[in-house]
Parts: structure tokens; C-alpha cells; sequence
């Protein structure tokens, strides 16, 4: 169980863009950086400016890049601009950096869309920035996102959890993280959860895979737990079937269960992952579920027990993040992790952008819409 000497919320889409380029200008040593993609925005090539910046004074810089999310953040670049990022990614392997397109070993995995989705920033000044954003303009100018800045222990746990997604951990840089650590109290106590379900899967990859997921496994126990409250914020809430039946039996033992996701019109390239989330809607209104869909987005992934446990990191709720993603999370019973979780729940419930779905409402929905949901639906495992 790793723990933290200070825990910084990073809630506030500016606050937390402006922590990663601090850190990167003001690394001496290492940084090492994961995500599910970048976009050739202005964020993007703000984030590869400064990198090659680092690299160009010495710094040994580390960028791990899910190949599968590449390509489909591709979708939303002009091929002009998928052009410009590659040859941006090139220049900065010849400046000396080290960068990673992270892909499963298996083809039945790479298939079906099998990769990583860990979100991890940390330098050799032993502080790390983990959570829910990818490198582009909608993390940071569009959907809600939650990531936290922390130092201690726990950066050096989760740089040497690059080595799970396809990264490569310099010995000396973890001995670096290891010496600091000693040098500072920490009481902040945390969980990390992570799990690479590629790394334990048979040549048919997540077909018919049986096995155990980690971070599913700890997501369920918790939310088993739960007696009086239960919050959950996802992109869109269509989890793997034993997470829903977690959820449904919370709402059913008498446990107030609120959902906060995203709507229909928030990812504009598809409506699928709603329709996804929307076939599970007539089970969880039964069950007495509040579900909440946000018209800019929430990307964020947070669960709030009981206002006394939280956990926040990478996992969607949804079938990908328990059988083909890599995906982690911070978890603690700690007020000073708690409060700005509390603090975001009261927020959502104040926001207009966030609409109170019920089952009149859904009813009402265009007959197309819900046309797409019968028919599509149940294919939910794709989406």
C-alpha cells in the first residue's frame, strides 16, 4: 500500500494542464509520460514542444502511447495533422527521447481494440500527476476530467507500473524515486489498483477470457460495501456485468446510487457508447438508480462510498476496461483525498449541463434514438 506526502486535486482543467508543463520545464533527470493518445491540437503540440525542450537540456524523456487509442483519436485529426504528429514523435526519438506505441502481444487482442489507458506524468523531482485525461483539446477545454498531483511513495509505485503498459523504468530512476521518499513524512495512505488483462490472457485474447481483473475485483468489493450513498462518474456508464450487478444490488439493499455520465450528443463522432449505456437505463430506474448525463462530457472516473472511501483514476465503466485495457486507480479513506471528491458530486449536482434522466424522460426520446438502442444495444461489448 503505497502512501502519499501531499495530494494536490487537480479538478480544474487549467490548473491541472498547467501542473504537467510545469513539471516538464522543471525537470532536470527524467519524465516519463503515458496516455491513450495525443491530439495534434493546441494542447498537443504544446505538450511535444516541452518535451522536446526537456530532451534537447538532457533530460531522459519516456513517452508511452497506446497505439490503439492513437488510431482512433486519429478519427478526429485531418490527415494533414496525423502527418505533423508523426513526424513530431519522430523528431523527438532523434533528439534522444524514448517513445513507446504500446500494443498487445497477441492479434486477437490488437483486433478488438486491446491496449492501455493508464494516465501517468512523473519526473525525477518525485511528484506524479495521474488520472483520467488524454493529451487534447476535449480533456482540457471540454469534458470534466479528475486527476491529482501527489508526492511520496506513490510516484515511485506508479512509475515502475509503466513497466504493466509497455514502458521501460531506468533502474536508477526508480532508486532515485526510492531515496527521495525516505526523505519525507507520509501519511496520506492510498491503494493503487492496476491491471493489464492482456498480460494474462490465451492466443483468443478476451474471448471467452475467465480470468481476474484487479481492479474490476476491487471496484466490485467496494461498492459492495456501500450502506448509505453511492457515486459514480464514467464517459458512459455501460459496465462489465459484474460491476452492474454491484451497482443494482447497492441501489436494491436501500443505498441512494447516483450516476453521473455523459450525453448522446457529447462525443461527436458516434452516439454507440451512449446507445451502450442506454440499454442498461430500464434496469438501473427499476432498481431506483439517479443516473445524470452531462451535455459537454465527463471523462472523469470517480467512486465515492459512503462519503468516507474514494477512488479515482483511468477505468471506464464499460466492458473494455475490464478485458483489453490496461487501466489503474488511486484509492483511499484519507479526508484530505476525500474532500475535493465530495466537493466534485456537489458541484455535478449544481451543474445545468448535467440533466436528470428518468424513465418518463428516456421514454420520450425521439423514436429513432430509441430505435438504435433496441437494435443496438445488446452489442454492447464492442462499444
Amino acid at each position: 500500500m503505497p502512501a502519499a506526502s501531499a495530494l494536490v486535486p487537480l479538478w480544474d482543467r487549467s490548473a491541472e494542464w498547467q501542473a504537467r508543463l510545469a513539471m516538464i520545464d522543471a525537470a532536470t533527470s527524467f519524465l516519463y509520460l503515458s496516455t491513450f493518445y495525443i491530439e495534434y491540437d493546441a494542447y498537443g503540440t504544446d505538450l511535444l514542444a516541452a518535451l522536446a525542450r526537456a530532451t534537447r537540456r538532457g533530460v531522459s524523456v519516456r513517452l508511452v502511447v497506446d497505439h490503439f487509442g492513437q488510431r482512433l483519436g486519429g478519427v478526429l485529426m485531418s490527415r494533414a495533422q496525423r502527418d505533423a504528429l508523426a513526424r513530431d514523435l519522430a523528431a523527438l526519438r532523434g533528439a534522444g527521447a524514448r517513445v513507446w506505441h504500446y500494443r498487445p502481444s497477441r492479434l486477437a487482442q490488437r483486433m478488438v481494440g486491446g491496449g492501455q489507458h493508464v494516465k501517468i506524468q512523473v519526473s525525477e523531482a518525485g511528484e506524479a500527476i495521474f488520472g483520467s485525461s488524454n493529451i487534447s483539446r476535449a480533456s482540457f477545454d471540454g469534458w470534466n476530467e479528475y486527476a491529482v498531483a501527489v508526492r511520496g511513495p506513490v510516484a515511485g509505485a506508479l512509475l515502475e507500473s509503466l513497466r504493466h503498459i509497455g514502458g521501460v523504468v531506468d533502474p536508477s530512476h526508480a532508486a532515485h524515486l526510492a531515496g527521495a521518499d525516505q526523505a519525507q513524512p507520509s501519511d496520506l495512505r492510498l491503494d493503487y489498483w492496476i491491471c493489464n488483462p492482456n498480460r494474462h490472457q490465451g492466443r483468443l485474447g478476451p474471448f471467452r477470457w475467465a480470468g481476474s481483473n484487479t481492479v474490476t475485483d476491487r471496484l466490485v468489493a467496494m461498492i459492495d460495501e456501500a450502506r448509505t450513498s453511492l457515486r459514480i462518474t464514467s464517459f458512459y456508464f455501460k459496465p462489465v456485468g459484474p460491476l452492474l450487478e454491484a451497482v443494482l444490488r447497492a441501489a436494491r439493499r436501500g443505498v441512494e446510487v447516483e450516476i453521473f455520465h455523459s450525453h448522446r450528443d457529447a462525443l461527436p463522432a458516434t452516439d454507440l457508447a451512449w446507445v451502450a449505456a442506454a440499454a442498461t437505463y430500464p434496469r438501473l430506474f427499476a432498481a431506483g438508480v439517479g443516473v445524470y448525463e452531462n451535455r459537454r462530457g465527463e471523462h472523469s472516473k470517480i467512486v465515492l462510498v459512503d462519503d468516507a472511501w474514494a477512488a479515482f483514476g483511468s477505468y471506464n465503466f464499460e466492458d473494455a476496461a475490464h478485458d483489453r485495457l490496461a487501466e489503474a486507480m488511486l484509492a483511499s479513506r484519507d479526508a484530505r483525498a476525500l474532500a475535493p471528491v465530495r466537493a466534485i458530486f456537489e458541484q455535478l449536482r449544481a451543474d445545468p449541463d448535467n440533466e436528470r434522466v428518468t424513465s418518463a424522460s428516456f421514454d420520450r426520446l425521439p423514436a429513432r434514438v430509441l430505435s438504435r438502442v433496441a437494435r443496438y444495444g445488446r452489442f454492447k461489448w464492442w462499444m
